[in-house]
């Protein structure tokens, strides 16, 4: 488990982040476009949400060891109320589910264990806190009062847990090299290394240890960077660039 992150910690952020991914949402035009996510309305992404929370809490409250079928699709004509109907459900599982629960996990860089799960919701609805503040312009910080910590925390499971599971896509990276990503705000970095057919490796350098490209900045910064929400302060190989974000 991430160091100083807890099944409770993630749930209480996902908590936050529900409540204010709701409100957004709520008071949007369901037609508006969402720019951050390109050819997505606000329908679009409260279905995204909810659908989202529905598979995930899923697989936490069941414990399958095998990754479930697809659920039905939702009712598109209704898209706050399945919300609704999901963030209920998510608040009432999640602080149920203990953090060392065997279950099916969705990355082989991460083990079969709950936590995995508590850790992709709480940062799976900031992001998409992010996107629906975003296109309202009433962005805030996100996790006030841990902006930092939590995004340092997004930035180590979007290259521990979730490069590797683009690799396991139909369109993996096909990138060769190195990259470093160094904080400015906190001591966290990590090494990536990237090698066709091979799921990237992920440590902390060495002192001193130099990469094929450096990404530096604040975390908040670096980890919405990856997700190409802002822009990442990157030197080096573009195509190294490329492979290490999400979006």
């Amino acid at each position: 488990m991430a160091r100083g992150w807890t099944a409770q910690r993630w749930t209480a952020v996902f908590t936050e982040q529900a409540a204010m991914f709701r409100e957004a949402v709520g008071g949007a035009d369901p037609a508006a476009p969402v720019p951050s996510c390109p050819g997505w309305t606000f329908t679009e992404l409260t279905l995204h949400v909810a659908r989202f929370l529905e598979t995930s809490v899923e697989h936490l409250r069941t414990g399958s060891q095998v990754r479930l079928d697809p659920l039905p699709a939702p009712d598109a004509r209704l898209p706050l109320d399945y919300l609704d109907a999901q963030l209920a459900r998510a608040a009432e599982v999640l602080p149920q589910v203990p953090a060392n629960r065997a279950t099916w996990t969705f990355s082989p860089a991460a083990p079969d264990l709950a936590w995995v799960w508590h850790r992709r919701v709480a940062h799976e609805v900031d992001l998409r806190r992010w996107d629906a503040q975003a296109a309202l312009r009433t962005l805030v910080p996100g996790a006030p009062g841990l902006a930092a910590d939590f995004a340092a925390d997004g930035i180590d499971e979007s290259l521990g847990t979730l490069l590797a599971a683009k690799h396991a896509t139909d369109s993996p990276p096909t990138a060769r090299g190195t990259a470093l990503v160094a904080l400015t705000d906190l001591p966290e970095s990590w090494l990536v290394t990237f090698t066709p057919g091979e799921v990237p490796d992920v440590r902390a350098p060495q002192p001193g240890e130099q990469a094929d490209v450096t990404v530096s900045g604040e975390a908040q910064l670096v980890h919405y960077g990856l997700w190409g929400r802002l822009p990442l302060r990157a030197e080096g190989d573009p195509a190294l660039v490329r492979a290490l974000r999400l979006d």
